[in-house]
């Protein structure tokens, strides 16, 4: 089960889906995730594309974040999501949201809205993270999504190796953990 490393949350432990459809990210993997991003984490909206869980986002929250938005189009993830809410007290709170949505379409609804992230992280199913990197970044740019300095990290398999630079964004680090790779992308 996951659960919340520190900050406000500390030691929550939240759902996670049941079968191998969901893979949650690892309290290996989001502690150094976090260790890595951890200065710019505070005050930041943060964008959380194939939530599963909801974990990251509520990571996120717990060390500071200002927002935190998820997004999973699965009805068993919407339900634990919705229960991980609760269970660090969210429910109706401004500070998280949720879409239960394919990220594509929620891409477009918050792009027409003006949105503006300066945290956009994605964990798609691992065999699809060629395809939905290529097609989410399309509308992130399309759209201004990422705010200025801001940073899109995508957590994909050590056996996909993301491009150097892709619809305005430029790979500025990976770092590998077991099977598990964590890519950051800067404008």
């Amino acid at each position: 089960m996951p659960r919340v490393v520190t900050g406000r949350f500390r030691g929550t432990i939240l759902q996670a889906p049941e079968g191998d459809r969901t893979r949650p990210t690892t309290d290996k993997v989001k502690e150094a995730l976090f260790s890595i991003i951890q200065t710019d984490v505070p005050d930041a909206e943060f964008l959380d594309l194939y939530s599963g869980s909801g974990q990251i986002g509520i990571e996120a929250l717990s060390r500071g974040a200002k927002r935190a938005t998820l997004v999973d189009k699965s009805g068993q993830a919407a339900g634990i999501i919705s229960r991980n809410i609760s269970k660090v007290r969210l429910d109706g709170s401004d500070e998280i949201r949720f879409y239960k949505m394919n990220a594509a379409q929620v891409l477009e609804l918050l792009g027409k809205d003006g949105e503006k992230f300066d945290i956009i992280f994605m964990d798609p199913p691992y065999k699809d993270a060629a395809l939905r990197l290529e097609e989410e970044t399309k509308l992130i740019s399309e759209y201004g999504l990422l705010a200025n300095g801001g940073m899109l990290i995508l957590e994909h398999d050590r056996d996909y190796e993301p491009p150097e630079e892709l619809n305005g964004l430029r790979r500025v680090r990976s770092c590998s953990y077991g099977i598990t790779v964590i890519t950051f992308f800067k404008e």
